[in-house]
């Protein structure tokens, strides 16, 4: 592994050399990738369809192509699905990575080609390993083992030929072999269906392995880690794997589990570092030490626009450039990729930190949201949820709010909500576990959190007294109009404020 160390320290150096390019010549490389994806898939159904051929520039690719969604695409992904090829992308399409739900849907399925794979998401994980290397050139990952929690693989049941699973487990299936020579553990456990097997099993395959650096969503990192804890009778990771040095994460906000992590790897030589990577591609990556943006990646097949947040229910909004964005305004993000997404909105907004290079910030959703553990549960989850606990315990509401709590030294997560009934439930527990089993009915990513109660456990529900919300809104001066209680926030500036005002009104 110390030759592996030294072979990849000359490989980041060539590719330090072309971030650099695209650091400097943003617009050019963009233009260059717009013009590779419409003529490669002028003769798809979907170019025919939208006269791909006769695109000359961006402005008429956008005349021509409506911005999309995971619904109006549903159609045509369908179908590729059940084996169908050329459909929106032109080369062969076997993999879909299965990501949360939509309004409509449990579940969505984002097309994988090859090329997305090789020049987005490998490319990405990559230049994770440079950017790192570049900045710790004493860096000594390669002596060790990469730790890497994977999600469930399986096959399709709409056809033998396609096969769907989380991003991570298509990624792992598909690795090449010098990254599964870095990586533990073995694929037949990493790969498992059933998250506790996985677990115990991880635990004690990792442990006496050693493991220098690690990736993953922090939530299910820190399941693992106290698992580890309870098997080896250690304090802290450092007792286990005394050479770990890197941790690179993303999928939720870290912010919450950093004092965490400091708590389980007490040293102030571990490297942290965020990336930005989704089911639709792989965005952005931390270059800097400090925390807090993001290196927007231009090279990877995707070009992207940028819709301003004030202008998303336009009837025909105006999308802007790289060369077009400002500083410290939001904006939904909108991708064309090499897997055939074209100009598909992914639901996510970011803030441009640094223009020259483009640098970004997450900050939130185009819709109410709670995403601290990964279950992405949106306000139509929420809406159906609620509605079926009142339908069964004939309660009726006037307002709520709902956001995280977050992991402690004791518990796991949960969603804490606070709810101002006008008739309260005549059975109050029985409408949280209704409540509870909706959402982990209609929303994949909020049952596999809540399973056994690893990642999430039982809601926590508090009954506002009367007038709660109209005092808190009287507050914030957001009484009358157009001013709305937020339904779904994914930190608990609401939830805490409320509270507040719950005891004094209580009182």
């Amino acid at each position: 592994m110390t030759i592996f160390n030294s072979v990849f320290t000359w490989f980041m150096k060539k590719r330090i050399h072309q971030i650099e390019l695209f650091m400097k010549y943003p617009n050019e490389v963009q233009e260059e990738w717009f013009e590779s994806l419409i003529i490669g898939a002028e003769n798809t159904e979907w170019g025919k369809k939208h006269g791909y051929k006769s695109i000359e520039n961006l402005s008429q690719f956008k005349e021509r192509v409506p911005i999309q969604n995971y619904d109006t695409l549903k159609p045509y992904i369908e179908r590729m699905l059940k084996g169908e090829q050329n459909i929106l992308w032109p080369s062969e399409i076997r993999w879909f990575a299965k990501s949360s739900g939509t309004t409509s849907d449990r579940s969505k399925f984002i097309p994988v080609s090859e090329e997305a794979l090789e020049e987005c998401h490998f490319k990405g994980g990559k230049d994770v390993l440079t950017i790192y290397f570049n900045n710790r050139p004493n860096a000594r990952m390669f002596t060790g083992k990469i730790l890497t929690i994977g999600g469930s693989h399986q096959i399709s049941q709409l056809s033998a030929e396609t096969s769907f699973g989380d991003l991570s487990a298509v990624i792992m299936k598909n690795l090449p072999f010098w990254a599964e020579l870095c990586r533990t553990p073995d694929l037949d456990i990493a790969l498992l269906d059933n998250f506790e097997e996985k677990i115990e099993k991880m635990a004690h395959a990792t442990k006496d392995v050693n493991v220098t650096s690690i990736s993953g969503v922090p939530t299910w990192n820190i399941v693992l880690f106290n698992r580890l804890l309870e098997i080896t009778g250690k304090k802290n990771l450092l007792e286990i794997w005394p050479n770990l040095e890197f941790y690179f994460h993303g999928a939720v906000n870290f912010s919450p589990y950093r004092e965490q992590f400091k708590k389980l790897i007490p040293t102030d030589n571990m490297y942290y570092l965020e990336n930005y990577n989704a089911s639709e591609g792989y965005f952005g990556i931390q270059d800097l030490e400090e925390p807090g943006e993001m290196l927007l990646m231009l090279d990877y097949g995707i070009i992207y626009e940028f819709l301003p947040v004030e202008h998303l229910h336009d009837e025909n909004p105006h999308t802007l450039t790289l060369d077009e964005v400002e500083l410290d305004k939001n904006y939904a993000l909108i991708i064309s990729t090499n897997a055939g997404l074209w100009r598909y909105m992914i639901g996510d907004t970011i803030r441009f930190t640094n223009l020259s290079p483009f640098r970004i910030q997450i900050t939130g959703r185009t819709k109410h949201y709670i995403n601290a553990f990964g279950e992405e549960v949106i306000i139509d989850n929420a809406e159906r949820a609620l509605e079926e606990a009142c339908k069964n315990t004939g309660a009726i509401i006037r307002d709520y709010t709902a956001g995280p709590v977050y992991f402690d030294a004791k518990s796991c997560g949960a969603h804490e909500w606070i709810i101002e009934f006008v008739k309260k439930p005549a059975e109050f527990e029985r409408f949280v576990d209704i409540l509870d089993e909706t959402l982990r009915k209609i929303n994949s990513d909020y049952d596999a959190k809540r399973f056994k109660d690893m990642a999430l456990r039982r809601p926590v529900i508090h009954r506002a007294p009367e007038n709660t919300f109209f005092y808190w809104m009287k507050e914030k001066g957001k009484l009358g109009g157009q001013n709305k209680v937020p339904r779904l926030a994914n930190n608990r500036e609401y939830l805490d404020s409320l509270l507040r005002i719950m005891e004094a009104v209580g009182s």
